[in-house]
């Protein structure tokens, strides 16, 4: 009776364990949980997580390695980024911006020898009439080519002393000038450079006239119109007597030196 009931008790025990087995293999143990064995579901969708996690840091890399290559590109070239559009509105690319032109306008002719067969054009040049600094009778004409070429001046601009409001012009002072001129067919200025010329208006330093207000100043007096002249007033207590001009130079000293040699009337 005893060997029965402990053989009965060994039966229900393996019962239990074989009923257990069964339920670990179906993935369950009755309150919801998945298990983590191989075949488990919570594995699969964990991996799932994984792929889409490892996609996504792939992506991610790509666009930052993409974002830094673009860039890189913008660098090099100087300036930003643009998209390109079409006529029909849409992008068709990206262009970058350099810093300087590329295809555009070619650099200009800076030789004297261009200058020499292209004369300079008002809209190229810049004017400026200043008091020459340790001097109260001398004046700086200064002519800068703002343009992208050398051009030719006459080799002196052509000036005349007189009152701004009067109406007739026939009576100004125009100065001596240097003679015995002779050589190159023009004064050349490269672009970005200045002409620059000195006049006295009263070498002497005596008594002058004092009616005279305005110097007017032509550029080129050889292929100018008198129109292009320009006008720049000389103040109230200015004195004009035997007024001399130099030739243009390249420096103020130089322009000093030459004044003093004019000696003849245009």
């Amino acid at each position: 009776m005893h060997t029965l009931r402990k053989r009965n008790a060994v039966l229900g025990a393996a019962a239990t364990a074989v009923l257990a087995l069964a339920l670990t293999a179906c993935g369950g143990d009755g309150s919801g949980t998945k298990s983590a064995g191989p075949a488990d579901g919570s594995a699969s969708a964990k991996a799932t997580v994984a792929a889409k996690d490892t996609a996504k840091d792939a992506a991610g890399d790509a666009a930052q390695d993409q974002g830094s290559t673009a860039g890189d590109g913008a660098k090099t070239g100087g300036g930003s980024t643009d998209a390109v559009t079409s006529s029909t509105g849409k992008s068709t690319g990206a262009t970058t911006k350099t810093g300087g032109s590329t295809g555009g306008a070619a650099a200009g002719d800076t030789s004297d020898a261009y200058a020499y067969k292209h004369p300079c054009k008002s809209g190229d040049l810049s004017v400026r009439v200043y008091a020459r600094e340790g001097s109260a009778t001398q004046h700086v004409i200064e002519v800068n080519n703002t343009g992208k070429n050398s051009c030719g001046l006459s080799y002196y601009p052509r000036v005349s002393l007189g009152a701004a409001n009067a109406t007739d012009h026939s009576g100004d002072v125009v100065p001596l000038v240097p003679g015995g001129l002779g050589g190159a067919p023009a004064y050349p200025v490269k672009p970005k450079t200045a002409a620059i010329a000195v006049i006295d208006l009263n070498p002497g330093g005596g008594n002058g006239m004092t009616w005279v207000n305005e110097m007017n100043v032509l550029a080129d007096g050889d292929h100018m119109a008198n129109a292009e002249q320009l006008n720049f007033p000389l103040g109230p207590d200015v004195k004009v007597g035997a007024p001399k001009l130099g030739l243009y130079e390249r420096t103020v000293a130089d322009a000093v030196a030459s004044m003093k040699q004019a000696n003849t009337k245009p």
